[in-house]
């Protein structure tokens, strides 16, 4: 695992963690495991569980769906902004192909976002700060007031 210390350009919203991952499955447990035992000490109110399960989904798209001529990572990173938790997972694939789906029931799979639009109060994809793809999902009300 690496810690970059880039500044986000939201002054107000400290990041409170981050995690570089390689582009491989097992990424995925590595994810939740790794932001059950970093968010911890700020003891969020919100479902820690939800939010792991979220970044699981996400991390599984951006290893799945990511995309580069030179080697890449994933990069996941939260922040606080106010009473809410914002988690932010990194790739270098293309913004556009970034979408929610509705699968039928026999359909093994592309419910990951589907699952981020229902658990969270909501969810954005877009361009990153730094190229690529950024999908995030926002947790409002993860700390008392």
């Amino acid at each position: 695992m690496a810690y970059t210390i880039d500044r986000h350009p939201c002054e107000d919203a400290p990041r409170l963690g981050a995690m570089i991952l390689q582009p491989e499955p097992e990424s995925v447990p590595r994810a939740r495991r790794w932001f059950r035992k970093f968010i911890a000490p700020y003891n969020p109110a919100c479902s820690i569980e939800d939010c792991a399960l979220m970044i699981s989904e996400l991390v599984t798209n951006a290893v799945c769906y990511g995309a580069s001529d030179a080697p890449w990572e994933v990069r996941v990173e939260w922040f606080r902004e106010g009473n809410a938790l914002r988690v932010e997972v990194h790739n270098p694939g293309l913004p556009g192909n970034v979408r929610l789906r509705h699968p039928d029931a026999d359909d093994a799979h592309g419910r990951g976002l589907l699952l981020v639009a229902s658990l969270a109060d909501s969810w954005h994809s877009g361009s990153g700060r730094q190229g690529g793809t950024v999908v995030s999902f926002l947790v409002a009300d993860a700390w008392p007031a």
